[in-house]
Order: C-alpha cells, then structure tokens, then sequence
C-alpha cells in the first residue's frame, strides 16, 4: 500500500510540475508575441526621396521620426529629422556636413521631406560656403581659358597652313614666270648671237 501511495504521489507531482511548465510557456510565448508587436511599431521603414535622399520612418511609443539622409556628398545638409510627437506637434532638425544643428522654422516644417538640400540649409540659416563657390568659378574660368586657348591655336594653325599654301602657289608661280623669262632672254640672246655670226 505504501509503495501505491508512493507511486501516486509521484505520477500526481509529475503532473503538477507539467503544469507548471506549461505555464511558463504560455508566459514566454505572450512575452514573445508583445516584443515582436513592439519591433513591428517600431520597425524602420526606408523609401527614396527627393534630391537624392532616403527617408527612414520610425514610430515608437507614438511618437513618429521621419529621417531624411542626403546621399550626395557634396550637399551643405547631412540629414533632416521631423518628429512628430503624441499630440501631432511637428518639429524639424537640420544637421549640416560640418556637424551643425539647427531647428528648421515653424513655417518650413512641411517641407523638410521634399525641398532641396540648399533651400533646407537656407530656411535653417547655413551659411553658404564661399571658397567652394568660388573654386567652382575659377575651375570653370580655367576650362573657359583652356577651351579658347585650344581654339585661337587651331586658328593660328589653320591660318599658318592657308599663309604657307598662298606663299607656296605665289613662289611657284613666280619661279615660273622667271624661269620663262629666262628662256626667253636665252632665246633673244642666241637669235641676236646668231644673226651678229651669219653674213
């Protein structure tokens, strides 16, 4: 009898801690099941946009991030982040290449995911660098320079070519007529010759 008790008890433990078990799986399969939840909410969603950029969205706690990346290297504007908090408030930061942030005005908030890089660094009040206006300037003043000094020398060329050719006809024209000169006085000299011997 003891030992059936014993047997019992043990098949009724083995059912209890079965149960247990399966709770802790139901607990971890609902915590689960949350943070999948959560990383969907909050999930980042890439798409392209304007002027080269890629725009990220993130929301989380209901509170959307919208970051516009600008691709282009040589654009004054790094990236733009519009927020949107819980209540619909948008704000707007503007992050330059050289690691600025400013807040973009109340009034160009709208448009911080569509307006170009430049027109976002002006309505933030980034300064323009001059030094890369004016190498531009120069570089383009070179290429203007080096494209008119190819074509004055194509020019000169031609014009040395046609000079050359003219003073080429003219020397061999003129070497013709002297050369028929010539055998002419040659012929008027042995007629003169000729006539002075014969009687």
């Amino acid at each position: 009898m003891n030992k059936g008790l014993a047997a019992s008890a043990l098949a009724l433990s083995v059912i209890i801690a079965g149960c247990a078990q399966s709770e802790r799986v139901g607990e971890n399969v609902n915590a689960n099941v949350a943070l999948a939840v959560a990383n969907a909410n909050s999930a980042e969603q890439a798409q392209p946009g304007p002027d080269n950029t890629e725009i990220t969205v993130r929301e989380e706690n209901g509170v959307r991030t919208e970051t516009r990346i600008f691709r282009d290297p040589n654009s004054r504007i790094e990236k733009v982040v519009v927020t949107t908090d819980s209540s619909g408030r948008k704000t707007a930061r503007v992050y330059s290449r050289t690691g600025e942030v400013k807040e973009l005005p109340e009034n160009k908030v709208a448009d911080a995911l569509s307006a170009t890089g430049d027109a976002l660094a002006d309505a933030a009040g980034f300064v323009v660098d001059k030094s890369k206006e004016a190498a531009g300037a120069v570089k383009e003043g070179a290429s203007t320079a080096a494209e008119k000094t190819a074509e004055g020398a194509k020019t000169i060329g031609e014009k040395t070519v046609e000079g050359a050719k003219t003073v080429g006809e003219k020397t061999a024209t003129g070497a013709k007529k002297v050369g028929e000169k010539a055998v002419e006085g040659t012929k008027k000299a042995g007629k003169a010759v000729k006539e002075a011997v014969t009687p």
